[in-house]
């Protein structure tokens, strides 16, 4: 059991090496736009450029995933990552710019993701895949802050302390970042081995299998399509969350330091709500509990907007760090459901990347049924409205996870 924890901390080092660079802008927006030369809708064009190459890559991640070593996934993902941002850091042209996002689809999407989710899967028993996708979560968060905390160290001391100009000190963070996941790479390879089926609880297949073959088989597999339907649900009220900021300030009438300060504090309930969420789901059944989960971060989700304005910063920051908690719980164990879909070893890569296909939809319209909501109603009334349309959806989330329990306890008998 320690040799899976030390696999699965290896796997936590690879995968929050490569995010703080790819989604830089969360930190470093207005540096970004003046370093590079570009306008902030330039800037969105770079990402949803990203977030195509995320949705043609999950079907193929998982096909790659099946038939090489993640640790060379995993490997060439940071390495490749590595060297996108240094060729960033040369204050390339916009069109290279949006090159360098292509490509970090690539080594963020296609080559990491099934490797990711099917290695962590592989490692955790039967009654222990909460734990485990939780600590991935709540880990992936750590290594994340961690390395945001560094970027943003180095900045602020260029920029203040030597007296720096701002294009100069961005570049360091990036050649920073990027010097980071090359010279860990390097590491993941020599430590992280692939884990094996006899490791693993899950049914074997035949080596004589075609990939046509096991996509159509998974395609009629109904549980496959409850899980996805389930992290969909689970992703796209995680999504709202990314508009809390907006909520605050606009309804709330906080100030921006204080909306910053309650929204960082935020970003730490993801290793307490993954953890959590992980090992309480272990105890009772992780599907199951999932499924109430929801229905507790839907609800809470659909509150918050329904207080009044005058609302006092006492009552909003408990209110923000539940929903923080809920909603990183939910997200740090969905994934847990792959383990209830009855899918041999060999095709679980290809199994992520179908699931990963529609759950991760809602990066799509989510952002474009937000503003229409705010465009309708103007204010409260359409952070409301807004709220209630993804937080109801908790009850069809509740629903798919509750059918995908019964489905595998019967299969199980």
């Amino acid at each position: 059991m320690r040799q899976r924890y030390f696999q699965l901390f290896i796997l936590i080092i690879a995968s929050g090496s490569i995010y703080p660079v790819v989604y830089m802008r969360q930190n470093f927006e207005g540096s970004m736009l003046e370093t590079y030369g570009i306008t902030l809708e330039q800037l969105g064009e770079c990402h949803s450029l990203l977030g195509l190459m995320f949705f043609l890559t999950y079907l193929p991640s998982g096909w790659l995933s099946d038939r090489f070593s993640p640790k060379w996934l995993l490997g060439i993902s940071m390495a490749g990552t590595g060297v996108f941002a240094l060729w960033l850091s040369t204050v390339p042209s916009f069109a290279e710019i949006k090159l360098i996002f292509i490509g970090w689809g690539i080594t963020s999407g296609l080559t990491l993701w099934g490797a990711l989710i099917k290695s962590t899967s592989l490692l955790a028993p039967h009654d222990q895949q909460g734990r485990f996708f939780g600590i991935l979560e709540s880990g992936r968060g750590i290594v994340e802050a961690l390395l945001a905390t560094i970027g943003l160290a180095i900045f602020a001391y260029l920029l203040e302390s030597l007296s720096t100009a701002k294009d100069v000190a961005l570049i360091a963070v990036v050649q920073f970042y990027g010097g980071a996941a090359i010279l860990l790479a390097p590491v993941v390879v020599w430590a992280l081995h692939s884990p094996s089926e006899e490791m693993s609880e899950l049914p074997k297949k035949s080596s004589d299998s075609s990939m046509l073959g096991d996509f159509a088989i998974l395609l009629k597999n109904p549980r496959i399509w409850l899980a996805g339907i389930t992290i969909l649900i689970g992703y796209q009220m995680f999504w709202v969350t990314y508009s809390l900021a907006g909520l605050l300030e606009s309804v709330f009438e906080l100030s921006a330091v204080t909306v910053g300060s309650i929204t960082l504090a935020r970003l730490w309930m993801r290793p307490i709500g993954g953890v959590l969420a992980g090992f309480i789901g272990d105890y009772f059944h992780v599907v199951r509990f999932l499924a109430i989960l929801m229905l507790f971060s839907g609800a809470a989700l659909v509150s918050l907007p329904l207080l009044p304005p005058t609302t006092a910063v006492a009552v909003l920051f408990p209110m923000v760090m539940l929903i923080g908690v809920l909603s990183y719980g939910v997200r740090g164990i969905f994934w847990a459901t792959l383990d209830s879909c009855d899918v041999s070893s060999s095709t679980r890569g290809l199994a992520v990347g179908l699931i990963s296909l529609l759950a991760y939809t809602p990066d799509i319209y989510v952002p474009v049924v937000q503003s229409w909501c705010l465009e309708h109603w103007p204010g409260q009334t359409g952070y409301q409205v807004y709220y209630a349309i993804f937080g109801a959806t908790s009850v069809v989330g509740f629903i798919t996870a509750r059918r995908l329990s019964a489905l595998a306890h019967k299969s199980a008998q």
